[in-house]
């Protein structure tokens, strides 16, 4: 494989860079991580001597070396830079959110289809441990014919955020919506797909504050399954991430991933106990069969596995596999955050 290398660009540097990307892309064999981009700060070579960092776009973009860009810049950037990446000829992976309106999603899509290129989303809470878990007891069936579901992101943050294009006012992509919606509404779309319905909350709390730190969707899906998405800035105590109801049981869930801890404090992929959640912090499962009522807790198995996102990525491109997010779920989730 490695006379096969895909050889990755980053389009930053940032945290997400060191922590989401160049760990994976350095750690799976089929990678190369060749090139980045810092216009002022170079502090790749410190950590990736053999990294080339370049000054400015257009020569990163035409290093006929790199074939995968990744694009994680800042929300508003995307569109401009995927267009760009792909129009070089290169297959691009995007942060969330993929673009800030769908009509330049679709012309995205339009323009890797001709290219002959993947655009390819960076979705990297789909293989989050405690979704993994939701994702494993609704396939088990153990809770009958699923009546409803409640999916949160709970945060304290009553200061406004350093980083400019999610505070500013009428800046495409802004607030909260655009920061964790996607992450939330992916996971929602990953198991039911396309909504029947829906309706939309959003509303401004944070002392000098302009732009969505509250936001609550309501899903209607086939089968009338209910399911509500919310997430806040200003929730002291947060709640279980993940509640299920269904025709013979229940399922509780706190947020309990426990990947990105990890990477911050340089805990990587290659470390054995990466992914692997605190033991305590279970799910609980009810379950009722006739009259007889078991509550048990359950500890999760399942290891949280970022790593799996490029392994996905490198048998799209090298052997044409579908990746696991699909190019419609990506326009419905766009089309419900501009609604």
């Amino acid at each position: 494989m490695s006379e096969n290398f895909i050889k990755t660009g980053l389009l930053a540097f940032g945290m997400s860079g060191k922590v989401f990307h160049a760990p994976f892309i350095t750690h799976h064999p089929g990678f190369q991580f060749t090139a980045v981009l810092e216009r002022h700060n170079k502090t790749a070579k410190q950590l990736y001597p053999h990294v080339i960092s370049y000054d400015n776009l257009e020569d990163f973009i035409n290093d006929k070396d790199i074939e995968l860009i990744v694009v994680n810049t800042p929300n508003d950037l995307h569109f401009e830079h995927v267009r760009n990446c792909l129009l070089a000829g290169k297959h691009v992976l995007v942060e969330k959110p993929v673009s800030v309106s769908s009509a330049e999603l679709r012309e995205l899509f339009l323009i890797s289809e001709r290219m002959e290129r993947n655009l390819l989303a960076y979705q990297n809470r789909r293989w989050d441990s405690d979704f993994l878990s939701v994702v494993e007891i609704l396939n088990s069936k153990v809770l009958g014919s699923l009546v409803e579901a409640h999916f949160r992101y709970d945060r304290y943050k009553i200061g406004l955020g350093a980083k400019s294009f999610k505070e500013t006012p009428g800046h495409p992509g802004n607030g909260l919506l655009y920061d964790l919606g996607p992450h939330l509404i992916d996971q929602v779309i990953s198991i039911f797909g396309k909504p029947v319905s829906f309706n939309k909350i959003t509303s401004v709390h944070r002392p000098g504050s302009s732009v969505v730190d509250y936001f609550s969707y309501y899903f209607l899906f086939p089968g009338q399954v209910n399911v509500f998405v919310t997430a806040s800035l200003l929730a002291a105590d947060s709640q279980a991430a993940f509640v299920l109801h269904g025709t013979h049981g229940s399922y509780i869930k706190y947020r309990s991933d426990i990947q990105e801890s990890q990477l911050m404090n340089h805990i990587g992929p290659e470390n054995w106990q990466y992914g692997i959640e605190d033991i305590n912090m279970k799910g609980r499962l009810t379950t009722i069969v006739g009259e007889v009522k078991t509550i048990s807790d359950q500890p999760s198995e399942i290891r949280g596995d970022y790593p799996g996102i490029y392994e996905a990525i490198y048998q799209t491109i090298r052997n044409n596999a579908p990746f696991p997010v699909r190019k419609e779920e990506l326009i419905w989730q766009i089309e419900i955050l501009e609604s």
